[in-house]
C-alpha cells in the first residue's frame, strides 16, 4: 500500500546534480554514472519524485564508484509528482504514472542494458520504485533486487520472487510496516533458492534512505549505513 509518507519530505530536484550525465537507455532518458565498459550494472528505480533528486544520484555515484555502471531512469517522462501543484494531487499523477508501465519500461531498460554487454544486473527500488523491482525479480530478469522502504509491495508479491533480495524497511513507515516486513523476511525464508536479507532500520521513517537532509547528521549516517547493506547486496550477487 501507499501511504502519506510516500510524499513527504520532496527533495529540491536539479538536472545537473551528480557526476554522471544523462544519456538514452531503453527508450528513457536516463542518468549514468561509472564505467562504461563495465558489464555489472546496478539499476535504480526512484520514488515519486523522480531521477533528478540529488541524494539518489549521489548515491547512484557511491554505487558508481565501486565498479559498477549505474543507471537511473526517467519513468515519469519528464513529470515527476509535484507535492505543492493543487492540479495534480497524487491519485492523478498515480493514474498516469503507474508501476505496470514502469515494469514495462524497466524490462526495456534491462534489455537495453543486456544487449550492450552487460552480463549481470542487479535493481534497488525506492518506495514506488520497489514494486517495480520485484516484478523484475518475479522474472529473473536481475542477479539482485533491494528494496528501499517499499510501497505498493505484498506478501504474494515476495512470494513469487526469483531473484536474491534485501529489504531495507523503516521503523515509522505507513506504508510498509515492520509487520508487514516481518511476513516477507518469513515468506522469503521459505524459498531455499533465493538468499535473503530484511532489516528494520530503528528510528526512521519511510523514504530516509534518499529524503534526508544533509545539515541532519544522525539522518545522513542512517541513510549512509543502508548505502553500505545497498553496496553489500550488490557486490555480493552482481558479478
Amino acid at each position: 500500500m501507499a501511504s502519506s509518507q510516500c510524499c513527504e519530505n520532496p527533495p529540491t530536484l536539479s538536472s545537473t546534480c551528480g557526476q554522471g550525465c544523462v544519456e538514452d537507455v531503453g527508450g528513457l532518458k536516463a542518468y549514468i554514472t561509472g564505467p562504461s565498459d563495465s558489464k555489472l550494472a546496478v539499476l535504480l528505480v526512484s520514488d515519486v519524485f523522480g531521477y533528478e533528486a540529488p541524494n539518489l544520484r549521489k548515491l547512484a555515484d557511491k554505487i558508481a564508484a565501486a565498479g559498477f555502471y549505474v543507471v537511473v531512469p526517467d519513468f515519469f517522462y519528464g513529470e515527476p509528482y509535484e507535492l505543492n501543484n493543487p492540479n495534480r494531487p497524487i491519485a492523478d499523477w498515480k493514474k498516469d504514472h503507474g508501476t505496470d508501465k514502469g515494469t514495462e519500461d524497466a524490462e526495456a531498460v534491462v534489455a537495453a542494458l543486456k544487449s550492450k554487454g552487460i552480463s549481470a544486473i542487479g535493481a534497488a527500488g525506492f518506495c514506488w520504485g520497489a514494486k517495480v523491482v520485484v516484478e523484475l525479480g518475479k522474472q529473473s530478469l536481475i542477479n539482485a533486487a533491494a528494496l528501499c522502504h517499499p510501497s505498493f509491495v505484498t506478501v504474494d508479491d515476495i512470494k513469487e520472487v526469483k531473484t536474491h533480495m534485501a529489504i531495507l524497511g523503516a521503523e515509522i513507515d505507513r506504508a510498509s510496516p515492520p509487520e508487514l516486513e516481518k511476513q516477507f523476511e518469513e515468506a522469503l525464508s521459505a524459498k531455499a533458492e533465493v538468499d535473503s536479507f530484511v532489516k528494520i532500520f530503528p528510528g526512521v521513517e519511510h523514504g530516509w534512505t534518499v529524503r534526508y537532509s544533509d545539515d541532519d547528521e544522525a539522518a545522513v549516517k542512517k541513510a549512509e549505513e543502508s548505502h553500505q547493506d545497498l553496496l553489500g547486496c550488490f557486490t555480493k550477487y552482481v558479478k
